[in-house]
């Protein structure tokens, strides 16, 4: 049995909230988990992070009865799925001036069979916290992330780099993107964490773990308010997911 919460905030310093996310019911067939971080403009972001989310979730459950569930046919289908919605937000921001340049980042995670197929572009994350370890399941895209692998700075100087924010990867920027998508375990007691970044750039990795690994319920609650304590500079939206 799978159990989710998650909540969204303003945080303190944006005018409005650009994240958007979408937990599966508990009766749903498909377990399915979204959250986007939209960029562009006053209303752009706003905007292509609910069609990303809406595409994604619309792509997934109306192929989803179609599709074997093998492992290849469920990474075909989150590629596919993302691959769409990064169409769909191209097509409409070259239509509208005001949403010219608008994209998301953009987190899945279907959950079938004691796995989690995870689909990811951006620098929101996931994380899994299994026994006494939390793991990140994917890597930022962006410029600073790529100066971390490339040995230009260490993972502490990333965390203060003026350019942090600028992304090398993103939902709807461009005519097509190549999401990364990938299999990971999901075990009886293992918590996956979906984040914006206006959690991760306020809260370090440990907190996060601690957090999780205490109330499961008002854990998304306690993490968004120790951002918002420690600056709250953006966004910030939390879905943490159990399974019991």
């Amino acid at each position: 049995m799978i159990i989710a919460y998650a909540k969204s905030d303003i945080g303190k310093s944006r005018d409005t909230n650009q994240d958007y996310f979408y937990i599966s019911k508990s009766l749903d067939d498909v377990q399915l988990y979204i959250l986007a971080d939209g960029m562009g403009g006053y209303k752009g972001g706003e905007i292509a992070s609910r069609m990303a989310t809406t595409c994604v979730k619309n792509y997934i459950e109306n192929n989803y009865n179609q599709i074997s569930k093998d492992r290849d046919s469920l990474i075909q289908l989150i590629g596919s799925s993302m691959e769409y919605a990064n169409m769909v937000i191209y097509e409409k921001s070259k239509e509208d001036n005001e949403l010219a340049g608008m994209g998301t980042t953009l987190e899945i995670c279907l959950i079938y069979n004691n796995k989690v197929y995870i689909g990811h572009v951006g620098d929101s994350r996931i994380y899994r916290v299994r026994k006494e370890f939390i793991r990140k399941l994917t890597q930022d895209h962006s410029y600073v992330q790529k100066l971390v692998k490339d040995g230009k700075i260490t993972k502490e100087e990333a965390r203060y780099h003026p350019k942090k924010n600028m992304l090398m990867k993103a939902i709807g920027c461009s005519a097509f993107v190549e999401p990364d998508v990938a299999v990971k375990g999901f075990l009886k007691d293992d918590v996956l964490v979906m984040t914006s970044d206006g959690l991760t750039n306020m809260v370090e990795q440990e907190k996060i773990y601690s957090t999780v690994k205490g109330n499961i319920e008002k854990a998304p609650e306690r993490l968004i308010k120790m951002a918002n304590e420690n600056g709250g500079i953006d966004n910030i939206t939390v879905i943490v997911i159990k399974n019991i």
